[in-house]
Parts: structure tokens; sequence; C-alpha cells
């Protein structure tokens, strides 16, 4: 099953600034061979379901790795079984009715 996930990760315990944390997600998702679009407060991620959610366990091991000793996530996802549906399909259908 194909899914697109809203993904954010926040390590907790190690002070301000995450971004070597979220760095360090990025190269997990990538390394994955998963779409992905960076945003300010999270990851849009697509891919098949078990490669996504593997992605992100992998990111959580990863973030722990680095030292952060908690970490509360959110996932938000969608799935559609009449079509596939890519992230830029759902942006380019708001896109065009800005247009209109």
């Amino acid at each position: 099953m194909y899914v697109i996930v809203d993904l954010c990760v926040v390590p907790m315990g190690v002070g301000v600034s995450v971004s070597k944390y979220v760095a360090e997600c990025q190269r997990v998702i990538r390394a994955a061979g998963l779409e992905s679009q960076l945003h300010a407060n999270g990851t849009n991620i697509e891919g098949e379901w078990d490669a996504v959610f593997a992605a992100i366990k992998r990111c959580h091991e990863a973030v722990h790795e680095l030292g952060a000793p908690r970490i509360a996530s959110t996932i938000r996802l969608g799935t559609r079984t009449d079509r596939l549906q890519r992230m830029q399909d759902k942006t380019r259908s708001v896109e065009e009715q800005l247009t209109k």
C-alpha cells in the first residue's frame, strides 16, 4: 500500500537546537530511497507502507544513537485505494485552484 506521511520527530533532553537530529533523519530517508519534502515543522515522505515505516523506525534509532534519550514523534498519514496519488499531485491540485 502506498502512503504519504507527515512526520515530525522531536528529540527530547538535547537542548533547544535539533537541526543535527533532523539532518540525520533526512539522511535516513534519503538512504531508504524515499521521496520526501522537508518543511518547517517536519517532513513529508511517500512510498510503500513498509519502506516508509521502516525508515521512520530507523530515524528513531539514529536519533537515539546521536544521544537523544527520548523522542516524541507525530505521524499523520493518508492512503488511497482508487488511484496512486503523489505529494506533487496534491499540491498541484491546490495550486490549480488558486489560479482560477
